[in-house]
């Protein structure tokens, strides 16, 4: 993920720019208070030619004192006039200039606070200490393998593993990876339309991890891997696979990532040599809803939902972690959200329509897979692709009398309460947790009871 940081000399560039402009509205402020005092000189000139002009006009007053009276009169009646609107003019002027320079004065004192607080903001912050720190290493730090051997750590800027209190600030050049991991190119863990997954192992604890090389040659395709980034940078969970490092080459983004070796859960679903129970299925569904409801509190919508997207901790346990954050999104309420991608058979109907998508959409792709654990089948799965989206959008499914009757009433209600075209009408990952097919003791206990007499 691209490093989080406030550059120094952008923050004084943009500090520099505010007072400049402050100046020339107070170099402006003062040029017009000149064109003010200019017009009062003017004025004063025009009153001592009109003096000048009454003098003159006494002395001559026994030739004509009519008819100079009645012109100084004239011309004192018409530079009255003229002061008095000079003036009118000046003082409203004058209100007009002290109202904007006690403005600037407020803005002045706000934009000093504000920069205060962005400094001590900087300083405290996780990302400036990283880049105050550079290179250097803490000498002397341990921690604990994999087998509770001390070792000594290995620390540099560039590599930052993700630990418990850590995240993915930047990705790293491609050629900075085998100085903390090694990949074994040649064991495949998985692949698909991103690339392939390859095992991979920590150098300083010989922690096994997962490589997941992303190909991603042009900026488009590189933009939505440092999305998946972001997303899991906010996403903290036991059923969330965690990300430790990113690097960066010419024409691939490698993601290491938490290592899980149990599987996919689909594998479990058409394996027919593995008896999946529906306490089985309880388990499961619980613990998916426990990272839906996760992350749908940090605001993140998964939009890929499927059991190809659930991975088995191990071959022997039943807990499981989601993986897959390259179609997520960060959902803004306020912002409407449409999507077009998915698989055909998990997609809800506001996905196939093209409306706006929100937290339920996941919850529809829930009642999916917990159709497929209970019976092994696709509940609106057709002939083709246009088939089966013509059965999301009439909601066309039924449970199966063969696949379906040995499964409990409250299991059939939970999946009847996400399999609903108004989405708003779906249970929450909150109110599925609470629903009694997931939460109730005693139902549990005659689901094991009733394993022990098959």
């Amino acid at each position: 993920m691209s490093s989080i940081g406030i550059n120094q000399s952008v923050l004084k560039d943009g500090h520099n720019a505010s007072f400049d402009l402050i100046h020339n509205r107070i170099e402006s402020l003062s040029t017009k208070m000149d064109t003010l005092i200019n017009i009062q000189e003017k004025v004063l000139n025009r009153l001592d030619s009109m003096e000048s002009t009454e003098s003159k006009a006494e002395e001559e007053s026994d030739a004509a004192p009519k008819a100079v009276d009645e012109l100084v009169g004239r011309e004192v009646r018409d530079i009255c006039q003229e002061l008095s609107t000079i003036m009118s003019e000046v003082n409203q002027r004058s209100e007009q200039q002290a109202q904007k320079l006690e403005g600037m004065e407020k803005l002045v004192l706000s934009m000093q606070q504000v920069i205060s607080f962005i400094g001590e903001t900087v300083k405290s912050s996780r990302v400036m200490q990283l880049m105050l720190k550079g290179n250097t290493a803490r000498k002397g730090a341990k921690v604990k393998d994999n087998k509770g051997k001390v070792v000594k750590k290995k620390t540099s800027t560039d590599a930052l593993t993700k630990k418990a209190d850590a995240k993915v600030y930047a990705i790293y050049a491609f050629n900075n990876i085998i100085n903390f991991y090694t990949i074994n190119w040649q064991e495949v863990l998985g692949g698909g339309r991103f690339g392939q997954v390859h095992k991979c192992v920590e150098n300083s604890s010989g922690l096994t991890l997962a490589a997941k090389v992303i190909k991603a040659r042009g900026q488009k395709e590189k933009a939505v891997v440092k999305n998946e980034i972001q997303v899991m940078n906010n996403l903290d969970h036991a059923n969330l696979i965690q990300l430790y490092a990113a690097y960066e080459s010419r024409n691939d983004i490698i993601l290491v990532l938490e290592y899980v070796g149990g599987g996919e859960l689909f594998d479990r679903i058409i394996d027919e040599n593995y008896k999946l129970t529906e306490l089985d299925a309880v388990v499961f569904i619980r613990q998916i809803c426990d990272g839906l409801q996760h992350m749908h509190k940090m605001y993140i919508l998964h939009l890929d939902l499927k059991p190809e997207n659930i991975l088995c901790v191990s071959r022997v346990t039943n807990k499981i972690k989601i993986i897959d954050f390259g179609l997520a999104r960060i959902y803004k309420p306020s912002e409407k959200l449409q999507v077009n991608f998915g698989t055909p058979e998990f997609l809800a109907p506001e996905v196939v329509n093209y409306e706006f998508v929100s937290f339920n959409t996941d919850m529809w792709s829930l009642g999916v897979i917990t159709y497929m654990l209970l019976s092994g089948l696709c509940p609106f799965l057709g002939d083709n692709d246009n088939e089966t989206l013509n059965n999301i959008l009439a909601c066309k499914w039924n449970f199966e009398e063969q696949e379906f009757s040995t499964t409990s009433d409250q299991a059939k209600d939970f999946i009847s309460r996400l399999l609903i075209v108004n989405k708003s009408w779906r249970m929450t990952a909150g109110e599925a947790l609470r629903h009694p097919w997931l939460s109730d003791p005693v139902l549990h206990h005659s689901l094991h009871a009733k394993v022990w007499n098959d």
